[in-house]
């Protein structure tokens, strides 16, 4: 629970609550936001306040803690570090900071030196502890936060791998050295500190909780350092609860007033994909799901969800078929048996979905992209659930670009298609033209299973056949899709891999 009163604030990822969304700043605005602070504040105030602040969650985290390493960078984070070293040996703790080799530090940096000495803090130019940590000891990232704009080099380096190669539990301020603040991607990708807790300070950073972000970050606290970030000036959101977005469902209501689905997809081999996205549909609440397989020797009935209402390809080509008024999910195992029925879909579906095999053809077929264009203007809502390497096909980019720069990716994609996109991944990114980008918290590597992006499409269009936004529904299920997840993993011995049919067992729960 998010709560100004608290000194720091956890964010479990899993958890639902009232407050749907935080801020996130980039490093501009945290810089100005810092700027405009000091201007109202003594001196070397708020990095004192860093300090204390680290030095207190150091203090709950590793209350047992024999000894203290701190690697401090050259600039403010470097002088968070010592801010918390003054603090930490005081209370008693044997402090040590291996201080960066370089020019000399800023003001405050400097006067947070000299604090650390007065306090009887050993300081050191090694880029090692004086001693091995273990895991009873504590070591705290001070290198670089949110001002590394190039891989970690030399004596830097050095105190990473140290970070990394110890024992010792470790802490970072504000940000994991090597992480980009903003999408998350890693300078390097052998040079990034593997945190086990994150401090962010002052403002959350979007880079924490996206592609590499969460996995390095490990769990991330906050302190806002008594100063008021104003949410306008984010650039984007964390997505926390999306609780309030769930259709209400009223006793005078029949089955019409849930809207219908129709599934696309399941080419020769890949039938289950687009069964996996009926079956969704149908436990998110849709009101009829219409499932249309590409491979024409499908079964005609699943045993297991009669209520599911298998249709022939011809349906999708016969006018009076009312599609205008459906959600189409489409390109779940659509290999390439479902370009040749993209135009029709495109140009009739009232709110289409596209997925996998869909995607990737409208990436490679000019005369699909012009169709796909055209929807906007005609009123018709799109809504795109690619992973990465689609996104990737879409924007005419390698993956590892995508990769590095998640938040814009979404971003093109939502602005050259005028529609909701859902990137996939690590912290998926929800964009839309006009509206806030937002990263969602929920969701876990259990998720790394075949056909649970087909679940997520099909529970997002039953979602959506319902009445809400595709904003909304690409919310609502990005994020209970998640959330499902993280509550499974809560009640297994060992978390493994969870199965997309169990995936939905789950959601129907």
């Amino acid at each position: 629970m998010i709560d100004a009163a608290m000194p720091w604030a956890v964010l479990d990822d899993g958890s639902q609550r009232e407050v749907e969304r935080l801020p996130l700043f980039g490093v501009a605005a945290t810089r100005e936001l810092e700027t405009e602070a000091a201007c109202t504040l003594p001196p070397h105030t708020l990095m004192q306040r860093a300090g204390g602040s680290v030095a207190r969650l150091a203090l709950a985290l590793a209350p047992h803690a024999r000894r203290i390493w701190i690697a401090a960078g050259p600039g403010n984070n470097g002088g968070d570090g010592l801010e918390a070293a003054a603090w930490l040996q005081r209370a008693g703790k044997q402090v040590t900071v291996g201080w960066a080799p370089s020019a000399p530090p800023p003001a405050d940096a400097a006067a947070a030196g000299a604090r650390a000495r007065a306090a009887g803090v050993t300081l050191v130019e090694s880029s090692t502890p004086p001693a091995p940590l273990g895991p009873d000891d504590l070591a705290i990232d001070a290198l670089f936060g949110i001002g590394l704009t190039r891989a970690p080099a030399g004596w830097a380096l050095a105190a990473l791998r140290s970070l990394n190669d110890g024992l010792a539990p470790v802490l970072s301020i504000d940000l994991p050295s090597g992480l980009d603040a903003k999408q998350g991607s890693l300078l390097d990708e052998n040079a990034a500190v593997q945190a086990c807790w994150t401090l962010s300070l002052l403002t959350l950073k979007p880079g924490l909780f996206t592609a590499q972000g969460r996995d390095h970050a490990g769990q991330v606290w906050f302190h806002d350092l008594g100063v008021h970030a104003d949410a306008t000036r984010a650039s984007a959101g964390l997505l926390t609860g999306a609780r309030a977005l769930w259709p209400a469902r009223r006793h005078a209501q029949h089955k019409g007033s849930f809207g219908d689905v129709w599934v696309v997809g399941g080419a020769a081999g890949m039938a289950g994909a687009a069964l996996l996205a009926a079956r969704a549909a149908l436990a998110a609440g849709a009101g009829r799901v219409h499932l249309v397989p590409l491979e024409p020797q499908s079964p005609a009935l699943d045993p297991m969800h009669p209520e599911l209402m298998h249709r022939r390809l011809a349906a999708l080509h016969d006018a009076r078929t009312p599609l205008e008024n459906a959600t189409v999910v489409c390109g779940c195992g659509g290999g390439d048996a479902v370009r040749e029925h993209l135009p029709g879909l495109i140009a009739r579906a009232g709110r289409l979905l596209l997925d996998a095999d869909a995607l990737n053809s409208v990436a490679t077929d000019p005369s699909l992209a012009r169709l796909l264009d055209m929807r906007a203007g005609r009123g018709r809502a799109t809504l795109l659930t690619p992973h990465p390497l689609e996104a990737a096909r879409l924007l005419g980019l390698q993956t590892a670009a995508v990769q590095s720069a998640r938040l814009s990716a979404a971003d093109r994609l939502a602005q050259r298609w005028h529609a909701t996109v859902v990137l996939k991944g690590s912290g998926s990114v929800i964009a839309a033209p006009g509206e806030t980008t937002l990263i969602n918290a929920s969701g876990n590597a259990s998720l790394a299973t075949a056909g649970t992006g087909d679940v997520l499409a099909g529970w997002i269009g039953g979602l959506w056949a319902q009445g809400l936004s595709a904003r909304n529904a690409a919310l609502l299920g990005t994020h209970t899709h998640g959330a499902v997840a993280d509550a499974w993993c809560t009640r297994q011995a060992h978390p493994g891999p969870l199965a997309a049919s169990a995936l939905i067992a789950q959601l129907r729960r």
